[in-house]
């Protein structure tokens, strides 16, 4: 415990930010969903053990909590909104906005403000797809500003920002163009630019892990991919191949040097995958014309209905033609895994053999991210199915529904005072028992939809709405 404890402050915001004073990007310290704070109630809701309720702009981002402030954004038309809180009193004490420049794809439910923003512990940083990166000082004063897009992602990007070491990692993987930077937070000025161009849409936010050698990394989930960069330099450290090609979900670490890597996408079930031949070998039978790239018609007999209206996915840079990379990606679809991975950490290049220590194919989640507490992994899957897997060996060690709270789920579980907290999109927040038998406790209804992953703090907890920021204490 003790050395999970500094590998957590270790990665940090900074060096002078403790993990019991900020919940300082999106699902808290290294991502993690876990808080040491007590005495949280499990019977809570809109007139139950309510402290205050603050209004807000709809959005899907996650509060974040700063040294004095809880900082979400949202947005309105055109307006993309930050706001900042009172972290005592859930009075707005500043809210800013920024017009949108364009309007990207998205794909219902994600909406112009879902990731969320990461803290200094003072300053704010919020990355919106259809703008860029925009920081702010305490008093709401900008800072700079990074205008950056627009993005080929035919769902939006999800990807929260981070903060460390004086620099804010944000990844940006579409369907072509895809790059992750590291920005001065200071200054706004790129520190370092990284190209990423095998990964495809992604929406998983980076971790980090300090390495017994050297300097933090950051750990990002890609298409295929679980890369490790140097947090200075944004130099490619290692990596371990075999993930799923569409990666939502955020890694959980576990101090000890493991991963858990979630990933689910379309297609990618065990079982689902084939052998794709080369571009080269497809070519001569598929090219009627002979102009070296394939359109709808001439691969209409091989996919069928899947493109009789038009290439769709398998035309990643929408040129109307599946080309060579096209072709490439849907053959490394085709092999892809959704899987629940634990990967051991470090090392030089690549790291793939050897590193999976175990893997789990079964019942998967598709957007919350996986949740380790005291031991055991725990999934929340659509149709309210929570699954609990041993750390150790994968082993499934109980699943069974939430009877009570069985909608979609888009926010990820989080834990603290010896309780899990798991919210559906119907606005469903299960309070369970943790352990290799779980219980449920007791569900509270919310009565408005839930997206935003809660926050436990303060001896509080804090659930965000469609409408509204709820604050709940005993």
């Amino acid at each position: 415990m003790l050395h999970w404890i500094a590998c957590l402050l270790l990665v940090s915001s900074s060096a002078a930010l403790s993990a019991e004073l900020v919940w300082d990007r999106f699902r808290g310290p290294n991502s993690a969903g876990v808080s040491g704070e007590a005495n949280i109630p499990e019977e809570f809701g809109p007139d139950k053990n309510l402290v205050w309720k603050t209004p807000l702009p709809h959005g899907l981002s996650s509060p974040v909590f700063g040294h004095d402030s809880i900082s979400l954004t949202g947005f309105d038309g055109d307006k993309l909104i930050t706001v900042s809180l009172e972290r005592k009193s859930g009075r707005i004490k500043w809210r800013r906005e920024i017009v949108r420049e364009r309007a990207g794809t998205l794909r219902d439910p994600n909406n112009p403000a879902s990731p969320s923003v990461a803290t200094d512990g003072k300053n704010i940083f919020a990355f919106f797809q259809d703008f860029g990166l925009v920081a702010y000082g305490p008093d709401g004063n900008e800072l700079w500003r990074m205008p950056l897009g627009p993005f080929n992602n035919p769902m939006g990007l999800g990807a929260s920002p981070v903060y460390v070491d004086g620099k804010i990692i944000q990844v940006c993987d579409s369907e072509t163009d895809s790059f992750m930077l590291a920005v001065d937070a200071a200054t706004g000025k790129v520190v370092w630019r990284n190209e990423r161009p095998y990964s495809l849409r992604g929406f998983s936010t980076p971790v980090l892990y300090q390495p017994d050698e050297g300097g933090i990394q950051v750990l990002v989930p890609g298409s295929y991919e679980f890369s490790a960069y140097d947090v200075a330099t944004g130099g490619k450290a290692w990596w371990v191949e075999g993930l799923t090609w569409q990666m939502k979900p955020t890694p959980v670490l576990d101090g000890e040097g493991y991963a858990y890597v979630l990933g689910w996408a379309g297609s990618a079930d065990f079982g689902q995958q084939e052998e794709v031949p080369p571009f080269e070998q497809v070519l001569p039978d598929l090219d009627e014309n002979g102009d070296g790239k394939l359109s709808a018609a001439e691969v209409l007999e091989l996919f069928g209905r899947k493109v009789s209206n038009g290439l769709d996915s398998y035309d990643l840079d929408n040129s109307g033609f599946m080309e060579l990379r096209d072709w490439e990606h849907h053959r490394r679809k085709r092999r892809a895994v959704n899987a629940v991975r634990k990967i051991k950490l470090g090392g030089k290049g690549d790291m793939t053999e050897g590193a999976v220590q175990w893997l789990h194919y079964k019942t998967l989640p598709n957007v919350p991210s996986p949740l380790l507490y005291e031991g055991v992994i725990y999934l929340t899957k659509d149709g309210g199915i929570l699954t609990a897997l041993s750390a150790e060996d994968g082993t499934v060690l109980k699943q069974g529904r939430l009877r009570d709270a069985m909608g979609r789920y888009f926010a990820s579980p989080v834990a603290a005072d010896g309780k899990i907290f798991a919210s559906d999109e119907t606005g469903q927040v299960t309070v369970v028992r943790p352990g290799a038998d779980w219980s449920v406790i007791r569900t509270n209804a919310m009565g408005e939809e839930i997206y935003a992953t809660p926050v436990i703090m303060d001896g509080r907890l804090f659930v965000r709405t469609r409408k509204a920021l709820y604050c709940f204490s005993e």
